[in-house]
């Protein structure tokens, strides 16, 4: 993911100037107010995929937080305190040096040293490939590059010394000792600030793998997993999108209360909209759409399991989780919430980065919930009936703005044969390898669904008929260049398609149709062609 330097530079002088105040007035609430922030920065770095940098900063919260008990009696020990200014300066000025050393080329920065910086840190899909041969990369490197993604071979001996940071270090651990491998993890893992690290090769046992991470992996592959897995993965990490910002309805009667709770979820990046009075929390989910809710658990004329009751009311709510504040342990009303779905209780008065902490990992896991609803499995792609709710609300908006808008429906040509001749696994790669192009080459603001097996549905809100045309037949050539490694041979795979656009056909289930049955003709007109009904 980019990041741009003025904002990692003032993330990271925000840091700076809470831990200043802490030590000018070495009490417990500068301490909350640096913890706080110390626990958003290193979400930032990781939202940002600055792995390198979020291992030292989350390495820092981890030691912060353990201290929250000395802080509050204002007992922390001066070596302590030593120790943590150390690592706060040594995470400043790493931040420093990556933004010095990757805003601009090397023998730029030798010719300018005092030139500005880039507006784009991190590397885009340019992956370094590490081990002790090289040749056994050759057939990864050649299906990377079809989907716009450089790699570079090196041998362990031979890792430059100087260059820009790469998105991704695959690190071949085949024939190196445990220990010795992890060394070279450590070693990489102090020179890349940003770059992911995946281990390949590592024997397949919990002790292995546990050193692997420890050393500064992001990801460990077992010996024997198979490259089409591998490419999965790193194409994921390559063309992965930052999420929506997370939001949460605040439910909570006192204003005081409220402001708290909203001012330390923004700190964290956290939208959020407050209520006040009960009745007012189907408006707010309404209007908001929040991941979740934070509940107070009693309101004048209503507790938190009458307001969660008559949420539960509601379809469209059912899954929205809870979590409830309460200044008791009344058991049998959390019992009850419980019942309701509730998710969580936080004990007032809250720490404020246990609480960022617990509403984060509960939208996690509640988008986590509704992207298994909504998307296929193999591919990531909306699934089929997905695909049709969005084709159906893209009409609507069309109608709306009385704009154009194309369908297209794609089929893989011959795939049957494809599946008996090099066997499923490889046909369920070359679906895959569809997704990763059509995600790739399409804009964000485009819908892409696996509607069944190997066809695929694609929306182009704004596109007429022969843009349509345009794009999708780019991809079908280049998606014929394709080559899949299978033994000592390979195969290559194409596609038809039929495109039917709006408003000559004006209804979502029309436009499937007319879209198939230009499909049909291309089929029969001797396939891996684009036909537009006109």
């Amino acid at each position: 993911m980019s990041c741009p330097p003025a904002e990692l530079k003032k993330k990271s002088d925000e840091l700076r100037v809470k831990w200043d105040a802490f030590i000018a007035s070495p009490s417990f609430g500068p301490f909350v107010e640096f913890a706080v922030c110390l626990s958003s920065f290193s979400e930032f770095l990781s939202g940002k995929g600055l792995s390198g940098l979020h291992q030292l900063s989350h390495g820092l919260e981890q030691q912060a937080l353990s201290l929250f008990d000395e802080a509050a009696r204002q007992q922390i020990p001066p070596g302590t305190l030593d120790d943590l200014r150390s690592q706060v300066e040594g995470l400043a000025a790493r931040i420093d040096r990556f933004i010095d050393s990757n805003s601009r080329p090397v023998a730029d920065r030798r010719a300018q040293p005092d030139a500005a910086t880039a507006s784009d840190l991190t590397p885009t899909h340019r992956i370094w490939l590490i081990g002790k041969t090289t040749d056994e990369w050759r057939a990864l490197v050649t299906q990377l590059a079809y989907f716009g993604i450089q790699a570079e071979v090196y041998p362990w001996d031979n890792v430059p010394a100087q260059a820009k940071e790469p998105a991704i270090l695959l690190l071949d651990t085949q024939g190196i000792v445990l220990e010795d491998a992890c060394q070279h993890i450590k070693a990489l893992r102090a020179r890349f600030s940003a770059s992911k690290l995946i281990a390949y090769q590592v024997a397949p046992d919990f002790n292995a793998i546990k050193a692997a991470l420890g050393a500064g992996c992001d990801f460990c592959f077992a010996d024997g997993t198979p490259q089409p897995v591998i490419l999965a993965k790193v194409i994921e990490l390559c063309s992965n999108e930052e999420e929506a910002p997370y939001r949460v309805l605040v439910v909570e009667d006192s204003l005081t209360a409220s402001k708290s709770i909203q001012r330390t979820l923004k700190q964290n990046g956290i939208e959020s909209l407050a209520v006040t009075r009960p009745h007012e929390v189907l408006t707010g989910l309404r209007s908001f759409a929040p991941d979740l809710i934070l509940m107070d658990m009693y309101m004048p004329d209503c507790t938190g399991v009458e307001a969660t009751r008559v949420i539960r009311q509601h379809a469209e709510f059912l899954s929205t989780p809870v979590i409830y504040l309460s200044g008791d342990g009344d058991i049998a009303l959390q019992v009850d919430a419980l019942r309701l779905g509730g998710e969580h209780f936080l004990t007032k008065p809250f720490n404020p980065v246990f609480l960022n902490a617990v509403v984060k990992s509960k939208i996690e896991r509640y988008r986590a919930l509704r992207r298994a609803m909504l998307h296929d499995s193999l591919t990531g792609l909306l699934n089929h009936a997905t695909s049709k709710e969005r084709l159906a609300a893209a009409v609507n908006t069309a109608k709306g703005a009385n704009g154009p808008l194309a369908v297209a429906m794609i089929d893989i040509d011959h795939f049957k044969k494809i599946n008996d001749n090099y066997g499923h696994p490889m046909g369920d790669q070359v679906i895959r390898s569809l997704a990763w192009l059509l995600k790739q080459r399409l804009r964000k603001t485009d819908i892409v669904g696996r509607y069944g097996g190997e066809e695929f549905l694609v929306v182009l809100p704004g596109s007429n008929a022969d843009q349509a045309f345009d794009v999708l037949d780019r991809i079908r050539r280049d998606f014929s260049l394709i080559k899949y490694a299978f033994k000592d041979t390979c195969f290559e795979a194409t596609f038809s398609a039929g495109v039917s656009h709006f408003p000559a056909t004006a209804c979502p289930h029309a436009l499937i149709k007319d879209a198939d049955e230009a499909l049909y003709d291309a089929k029969h007109g001797g396939r891996n062609c684009v036909i537009t009904r006109r």
